[in-house]
């Protein structure tokens, strides 16, 4: 009991927040890597009695949320406008999931009525299902490697039991390397970087709540701020300014293009209004690069980002 490579996840987005769903692992369940729970914001209460001997009296627990991290990889589902795999987990993110029958999914940014997902952890003899969880997610696209999704996400205990684990079914698609980007783009250039990162940098709070079982109140994004980084070869002046763009705060676009070719396993990445927050010098193999931190700003609200599942 107790192996960390006999684990398995199951992701539901749930119809009212904070009530439990029904998880099937023939259609819930992610593949995942780096799969971890914590306790959040536990507290225990220290009791300032003042009596004769200097003795301190036992501290209390007064509840916890929990948080789970996993990565899994950016894929499609086999089927062009079916959700991916990680489709319930972006959409606890803040990420809302627009459905085009049969061509594509695309997830953008929503400034209300983020989805809460219910989940189950099962960890080899014992389950944990959380309920209400929403969270953030990052995202790294690094050359020669799969796209990958890091999740963070809290919720409320809604049971801790033993239980074996139940017969899961994963998607059957196969990630896509990340080499033979061409049409990737920074402001119309074709930039040579090596690493392309994106964080939605979801503020997320869960007030405290004296009603509540654990004395916390609903888990919610309260703010977002999405930022990244690349890292492109220098280039000449004439060809690209990196910092007079940096200085003058002048937008570029960021665009991976297509990424795969098989119709249900095909993923773009778009961010139309990137501003850098940075410019400072790297290197790569003896090559001359640059770093250039970036915030990905709003044009007309909720449009910093879209992610494309085709």
């Amino acid at each position: 009991m107790g192996l960390t490579k006999r684990e398995l996840i199951l992701l539901k987005p749930e119809a009212v927040t904070g009530q439990v769903e029904d998880l099937d692992p023939a259609t819930d369940a992610v593949l995942v890597e780096a799969l971890g729970i914590a306790n959040n914001g536990a507290r225990m209460v220290e009791r300032g009695v003042i009596k004769p001997t200097m003795g301190k009296e036992q501290s209390l627990f007064a509840g916890t949320l929990k948080e789970i991290t996993f990565t899994a990889e950016v894929k499609g589902s086999g089927a062009a406008g079916t959700a991916p795999e990680i489709g319930a987990a972006l959409r606890a993110c803040g990420l809302n999931e627009e459905i085009a029958a049969g061509l594509s999914v695309t997830y953008a940014p929503v400034s209300a009525g983020h989805e809460s997902v219910t989940i189950q952890l099962y960890q080899d003899g014992s389950l944990y299902t959380l309920k209400g969880c929403r969270g953030n997610v990052s995202f790294d696209f690094t050359a020669g490697g799969i796209a990958k999704a890091s999740f963070t996400l809290r919720g409320h205990v809604h049971e801790h039991v033993d239980a074996p684990f139940p017969a899961a079914s994963y998607a059957s698609t196969v990630p896509i390397p990340l080499i033979g980007l061409s049409s990737l783009q920074v402001g119309g250039y074709g930039a040579e970087i090596n690493q392309l990162t994106l964080d939605l940098g979801n503020e997320v709070v869960s007030p405290a709540s004296i009603r509540s079982a654990n004395g916390f109140g609903e888990v919610r994004i309260a703010n977002r701020d999405p930022n990244g980084q690349i890292d492109p070869e220098m280039t000449a002046l004439a060809t690209k300014d990196w910092e007079q763009e940096w200085m003058e705060g002048r937008a570029s676009s960021i665009v991976t293009g297509t990424v795969g070719s098989q119709p249900g396993n095909i993923f773009a990445l778009n961010i139309p209004k990137a501003v850098w927050r940075d410019v400072s010098q790297g290197e790569r193999e003896q090559v001359r690069t640059l770093s250039l931190p970036f915030g990905a700003c709003e044009s007309a609200g909720d449009d910093q980002f879209s992610l494309v599942f085709s």
